[in-house]
């Protein structure tokens, strides 16, 4: 499972986070059982009540695991990161996905992100992969914002680091955020199964995309505008980028099976592994999304797959790419429609204060898959 519970899932009998903005998500445990992001929402049962975020935490419904819970308790405001984070995630799925067949597609109900998310598919691990990464993003600059008690800026780095530069100023506390997120997310995931070993690896290159991508941030200090002296900082990357990391990741993605040491005495954590389906491949690295079964074409309409098809979707009739006519709309063709648009232009600033702007009025040219 996995924070499916608050989106995607997140193991074991997990988190239900009934977030009002985003009805549902999902929670799958070893067992292949996947517990929705319900929408439920009573006084009697909410850790916390706002405009974003209603969490059901009534122990007789099991939507959060006692570990969850504690950590919660532990880490006032940490909830609304939380929260924000998946939010957040779900926006990238769809940014990153929106000119495939796949688009990341969500609905309101128990299951966020459909009957994908029980398939050991690539796009299950990216699902997996971004939503563990935003939690550890969201967490770890809400720490240096201040918006949670039980953490600060990350001031570790202290003293100079060069012969122009010191470290100083606020870090991001990126520590505490990967920290939080394993032991938050992954606490749900039970068993020992391949299930098991592909959510926790993909959980865990969510965390490590966003790690790796930090980057260190200068401020300039002198007479007269100088630069003599600089203090430098570290400081989170933006999530659109850890987004184009999984993108990439997930193109690449590598097929696994269970390691087989073929050693009888070897220990049960040395048979819990991870290793390529072709022999000829590397090993995945802690970067790497894996998966272990294929996915759907996604093509046309399956209820029992839980997939919409691309049929109506919009696609680039000039475009030899995935957005095509010809890629997205799975060689069906397409149809070609006009819409009359109208839409402000040649607007002016007025001081003082006011815009004012035309209406124009075009005509777009729209192709739609049938």
């Amino acid at each position: 499972m996995g924070l499916w519970a608050l989106l995607p899932s997140w193991v074991s009998a997990t988190l239900l986070l009934a977030l009002t903005a985003l009805p549902s998500a999902l929670a799958a445990n070893s067992s292949g059982r996947w517990w929705g992001i319900v929408n439920i929402a009573s006084s009697t049962n909410l850790l916390t009540d706002s405009k974003s975020l209603q969490l059901v935490l009534e122990p007789s419904l099991q939507l959060l695991s006692r570990k969850q819970r504690r950590l919660i308790r532990q880490n006032p405001g940490i909830l609304h990161s939380v929260s924000g984070g998946l939010q957040s995630a779900v926006r990238e799925c769809k940014w990153q996905f929106r000119n495939r067949r796949w688009n990341c597609p969500t609905a309101p109900g128990p299951h966020l992100f459909g009957k994908i998310v029980n398939r050991g598919c690539r796009e299950t691990a990216f699902i997996f992969a971004i939503t563990s990464a935003g939690v550890t993003h969201s967490v770890a600059r809400s720490c240096s914002e201040g918006s949670i008690e039980s953490c600060t800026c990350d001031y570790r780095r202290r003293g100079p680091g060069g012969p122009d530069w010191h470290w100083g100023g606020c870090s991001d506390n990126i520590d505490f955020g990967r920290l939080f997120g394993r032991e938050f997310v992954d606490s749900g995931e039970k068993g020992r199964d391949l299930r098991f070993l592909m959510n926790l690896h993909n959980n865990e290159a969510g965390r490590t995309t966003v790690f790796s991508e930090m980057r260190q941030e200068c401020k300039c200090h002198g007479m007269s505008g100088s630069c003599t002296v600089r203090t430098c900082w570290m400081r989170l990357p933006t999530l659109r980028a850890v987004g184009d990391v999984l993108r990439d990741r997930f193109d690449g993605a590598s097929r696994v099976l269970y390691g087989n040491r073929g050693n009888n005495r070897a220990s049960r954590a040395e048979l819990l592994r991870l290793e390529p389906e072709d022999p000829a491949h590397k090993p995945p690295s802690p970067q790497d999304l894996v998966y272990f079964e294929k996915s759907p074409n996604f093509c046309t309409y399956s209820g029992r797959l839980g997939t919409a098809g691309t049929a109506g979707r919009a696609c680039n009739s000039s475009s030899p790419a995935l957005d095509g006519c010809e890629l997205l709309c799975c060689g069906r063709g397409h149809r070609t429609r006009t819409q009359r648009v109208t839409e402000r232009c040649n607007c002016t600033f007025h001081w003082c204060c006011h815009v004012s702007c035309r209406n124009c009025t075009h005509t777009r040219v729209l192709h739609e898959c049938l």
